[in-house]
């Protein structure tokens, strides 16, 4: 860390940060760096971790340990502990090993165990525990076997070490799923979490899994956010999402994505988009309109591996906060996370400054995570080039660069730090998978996040049913955090009645209640009278993150009353923006036939699902007339969509017919009339009907919209119907 005495720039948070620990009157100020003379063009020198660490600058107080680095790993994107705080760590060896990641598809990679054998913070031994395989992109311990997912296939497997060498022996596939992924391997999916309703979900595509019953089971969420690299959750398992190719820093934190994608307007700050590194950014792929007049990165282009800090052993005011990397602009966001009627809004903690930024050309922060020591950990790819081959293709912006300054020859290094402070000892990890079931329920009210999450797994995993009079125990008498893990371990347990939904419903805790309300949703879609009866006393509750959970789970309800009493609670709020939104979504009427489309085509990405369900609906509303509701054809009229050359092929041919229509004889058969052309429909309505009858009736690839307005303007002259003739004519 670099400090500037004379040009210190000061200010506090609130008024007070109080410690957790036994000192309760200790205060911690948070006084931010100066920055330092941005180079525009910086050298790109490996730096030794310690040197490395020279070059970053943090607030007051912290500081960046070196947890592990080469040769120990290479090329590491991610990492998790088991229950016993042994590090799994993901190493993608064949990532962009040169300018246009030859081999990249290679087995090459690996995921390695390290070890802390003297309990100081710095791993001392590294285990190669799987070897061989392709860019490894999922990794989740269980208990003691870990998830595991690769890039380009959609298998999950378990792997488990059973003699105790820290290499894995055992290789289990769960769940075969052989259609290959052959989108980039940034769009894939990745980044899988255990959240606190004992379901594991992705950071991309509308898909959860559930271990807890002896096998995995899948389910299909309704539209889940739109993520890339890294996924996280609050304390009451809200999830974060962020996409790098949307350069969104943060997406899909208003609503919990089993109830669908929400975004609302001010979801963040004014300029909360913007970063503000400390070294100049000439390696960024969108070009000159990403950067500032002194060279710097002036937008996120590359967030992933976010975080929200769980842990106790950093002041308590970083709690709850969401910390965001920056790869290309070498930095670390430090969100503050506000609930304002309703909504979450995202803030900068410092005004035109990042938390932690370097000036280390290779810095790569990739991945973010909550220690069991209770401290924050961030992983440093450590590279030249941090964007994939796509993105550096000859002809590129980033191409010249990355040659000029040689960044495609730095490779094949790696760090792990932890970021401490210097009055907060960290804490000495316990093995939780040693623990008895009884033992674990003591670890539900910890004060670091990672050991309530992780003692609720381990005893919903064991399926230890005589720990639930223990558990029903702590509902009662547990602090806050405890009994909320309580209620959620129970439903691992498959132990959750209507007696303890309705009890909770009236718990002093927010917290709690909510949860208590998402656990009603398995009754209510019952059509449980007595519990959808205490429900109807929760719309007088104060707090309005209460209500809105209310509104959600009204859904699983089909009730009349359900939405009479949904439209009483819009009545009540009529000024409340999240109340009025979430209510309108929860009344609508949504046809089987679409969540049928949304299960159908869930591991496509989110957008193709939205043109597909577009596409079906502007189908019905003008093309099906003639062609038939199921694409069939009518005799006489218009001929089939099922199997139809013009549609499996060619998009281009496809579109030319639906933008002027086509006249003719068609396989040899004459129609009465012509097929109108559709022009005046804008691209959108015209990608999204083309991509629903080429996935639905000929599993043919999908339309962009960007596509129909390149051929639009290609034909922009022609004014005539085609015929097919024409259309084929070389």
């Amino acid at each position: 860390m670099k400090l500037n005495s004379l040009f210190l720039i000061a200010f506090l948070f609130g008024a007070i940060l109080l410690s957790s620990c036994k000192d309760k009157t200790k205060v911690y100020t948070d006084i931010i760096y100066e920055k330092p003379e941005i180079v525009k063009d910086p050298p790109v020198d490996f730096l030794s971790p310690e040197e490395s660490i020279k070059t970053m600058y943090l607030p007051e107080g912290y500081r960046m340990e070196v947890v592990a680095s080469e040769p120990m790993i290479n090329e590491p994107v991610t990492v998790e502990w088991d229950g016993n705080g042994k590090m799994y760590v993901a190493e993608m060896l064949t990532y962009m090993q040169d300018i246009d990641g030859t081999d990249q598809q290679k087995p090459w990679s690996r995921i390695s165990v390290l070890e802390d054998l003297d309990g100081d913070g710095k791993m001392d031994k590294s285990t190669v525990f799987i070897d061989s395989i392709i860019l490894p992109r999922i990794i989740l311990p269980l208990d003691d076997r870990l998830i595991v997912g690769e890039t380009y296939n959609r298998h999950i497997w378990s792997y488990r070490d059973t003699d105790g060498d820290n290499v894995a022996d055992e290789k289990i596939k769960l769940l075969n799923e052989p259609k290959r992924d052959n989108s980039n391997l940034e769009h894939q999916s990745a980044s899988m979490l255990w959240s606190i309703d004992n379901w594991a979900y992705l950071s991309k595509n509308s898909i959860r899994y559930r271990f807890t019953r002896g096998k995995i089971e899948t389910d299909t969420l309704r539209d889940a956010p739109n993520g890339q690299w890294g996924l996280t959750q609050d304390e009451i398992g809200q999830l974060y999402y962020s996409s790098a190719g949307g350069e969104v820093a943060a997406l899909g934190y208003q609503q919990h994505p089993y109830y669908g994608n929400l975004e609302l307007k001010g979801k963040w700050e004014e300029g909360f988009e913007e970063v503000w590194p400390v070294i100049g950014t000439p390696d960024v792929q969108g070009g000159l309109k990403r950067l500032r007049e002194d060279g710097t990165l002036n937008h996120f282009t590359a967030s992933c591996g976010q975080a929200i800090f769980l842990g106790d052993k950093l002041p308590p005011g970083l709690y709850g906060d969401l910390f965001i990397p920056e790869p290309v602009g070498r930095l670390v966001r430090r969100a503050k996370v506000e609930r304002i009627n309703g909504k979450t809004v995202l803030k900068n903690a410092y005004k035109e400054t990042e938390f932690l930024a370097s000036t280390d050309m290779n810095f790569r922060p990739v991945d973010t995570k909550t220690g069991p020591d209770g401290c924050l950990y961030i992983v440093d790819m450590y590279r030249g080039i941090i964007q994939e081959g796509n993105w550096v293709r000859k002809g590129s912006f980033l191409r010249p660069v990355v040659e000029r300054k040689g960044l495609d020859k730095n490779i094949g290094k790696g760090r792990i730090y932890r970021i401490v402070h210097d009055e907060i000892k960290p804490a000495k990890v316990e093995a939780l998978l040693n623990k008895s079931t009884k033992e674990l329920t003591s670890f539900l009210g910890h004060a670091n996040g990672w050991y309530r999450i992780n003692a609720q797994k381990l005893i919903a995993l064991r399926q230890d049913r005589s720990v639930i009079p223990q558990l029903k125990n702590i509902l009662s008498k547990g602090e806050p955090l405890e009994r909320l893990h309580a209620l959620w371990t129970l439903e691992g347990l498959d132990a959750i009645d209507e007696t303890i939904v309705i009890d909770k419903l009236k718990d002093e805790d927010s917290r709690v209640k909510q949860a208590s309300l998402r656990l009603s949703e398995s009754f209510l879609s019952k059509e449980n009278n007595v519990v959808f009866e205490a429900l109807k006393t929760v719309k007088e509750d104060k707090d309005i993150d209460v209500i809105v959970q209310l509104l959600l789970s009204l859904r699983s309800s089909k009730y009349k009353a359900a939405k009479e009493l949904i439209n009483e609670i819009m009545k009540d709020h009529p000024d409340n923006e999240v109340v009025i939104v979430v209510g309108k979504e929860g009344i609508k009427e949504v046809p089987p036939v679409i969540e049928q489309l949304k299960k159908k085509y869930v591991l496509e990405n989110a957008h193709v699902r939205k043109n597909i369900i577009a596409g079906y609906k502007n189908y019905n509303s003008i093309c099906a007339a003639c062609h038939g509701k199921n694409g069939e054809g009518i005799d006489g009229l218009a001929p089939t969509l099922i199997s139809s050359p013009r549609l499996k092929g060619d998009r281009v041919v496809a579109t030319k017919i639906l933008l002027n229509g086509l006249t003719g004889p068609i396989d040899g058969k004459n129609y009465s009339g012509v097929m109108v052309g559709m022009k005046h429909q804008d691209n959108e309505w015209l990608a999204s009907v083309l991509t629903y009858i080429r996935k639905e009736f000929n599993n043919a690839s999908p339309v962009a919209r960007w596509q129909v307005e390149n051929i639009r303007k290609e034909i922009k002259e022609k004014e005539d119907y085609y015929t097919i003739e024409e259309l084929y004519k070389k």
